[in-house]
């Protein structure tokens, strides 16, 4: 699709934003003042329960406000509000996050010019201003699990050889290309969205983003990192910590399961559960993950009812890899 299709550059028309909110009134209704008013917008509130819908239909009552009666989970939701889009771009962005000058229009700029990837990640920043870290990921991979299994990737966090899982010695202020984004700041062509079938709605929240990086690359649309798109973010604002681990590891290992060969997996799984085991010996709040790994070692289960606005997925999208 050309630039003249899309209007000038700056034509922030061509991108719909997508907010899953989650208890999160306060917060997502900053996210939202700090967004161009020409930029369409779809929020779907996860049953929120604490006022959060309410508080966006009274201040922005001309959003696409979605109420759903249920927690969907931050994929399935975000499969929900893409499929009401109808710019030739969405962009994802948490409701814990404030952006920093015009991170829409960064991330739009980047894309006119460099259509090829199709996927395109910010930059999450503490309250500081620097990186957290969490924009971007690497591949899951048996030897990022044998470092987490084996402190590696604690004791040398920087280390891009024994952290890769945070892609550790990027320079964040320059970007370029990744192997993963994360779903907190992130444009996506709507075309490539549908074409990879969105994400996968096995994905309650967490590894969905890696998921659907690992399917792009498949075919040939690798993600990047765009450095001029900032966004503040508070990390983990609708979870406890615990919580949020024990979240993350379902998330991890739904993927294993979903993507690796039946050897490799079962030896990813070990991995990982060697990993929060001895953590659980020495670290704060590893006991309690450790105690509940009965809910994290199963994954996240199958939907129980069909996926709100389905797109057929591919067989890339499908296809696992091989050990």
């Amino acid at each position: 699709m050309s630039t003249t299709e899309l209007g000038t550059p700056a034509d922030r028309s061509a991108v719909t934003v997508l907010l899953i909110a989650y208890r999160t009134r306060d917060l997502i209704l900053t996210c939202l003042a700090g967004l161009p008013p020409e930029c369409p917008v779809i929020v779907v509130d996860n049953a929120s329960g604490d006022g959060t819908a309410d508080a966006v239909a009274a201040a922005y009552p001309k959003i696409d406000l979605v109420r759903s009666d249920e927690n969907l989970g931050f994929a399935r939701a975000v499969n929900l509000a893409a499929a009401r889009a109808r710019t030739p771009y969405v962009m994802l962005l948490n409701p814990d996050t404030e952006p920093v000058g015009d991170p829409v229009g960064a991330l739009l700029d980047h894309a006119l010019a460099h259509p090829e990837p199709g996927i395109y990640a910010g930059r999450t920043l503490r309250r500081d201003g620097s990186d957290d870290g969490r924009s971007v990921f690497g591949l899951p991979s048996l030897w990022g699990y044998l470092c987490f299994a084996t402190g590696l990737s604690s004791v040398f966090r920087r280390s891009r050889l024994f952290n890769p899982e945070e892609v550790a010695g990027l320079d964040r202020a320059v970007g370029g290309p990744v192997p993963a984004v994360s779903g907190c700041v992130v444009l996506i062509e709507r075309a490539l969205f549908e074409q990879l079938g969105g994400f996968h709605p096995r994905f309650f929240m967490y590894s969905e983003d890696v998921d659907l990086s690992y399917r792009a690359a498949q075919l040939g649309r690798g993600p990047v990192l765009v450095a001029g798109a900032r966004v503040l973010h508070e990390n983990g604002a609708s979870s406890s910590q615990t919580g949020k681990r024990v979240m993350v590891l379902r998330g991890k290992v739904t993927y294993v399961r979903l993507r690796w060969s039946p050897v490799r997996a079962r030896l990813g799984l070990a991995l990982i559960g060697l990993g929060v085991f001895l953590r659980s010996l020495v670290g704060k709040g590893w006991a309690e993950v450790w105690g509940r790994r009965g809910e994290w070692q199963a994954g996240w289960p199958e939907p129980t009812a069909p996926a709100p606005g389905p797109v057929p997925v591919t067989a890339p999208a499908s296809a696992p890899e091989s050990a």
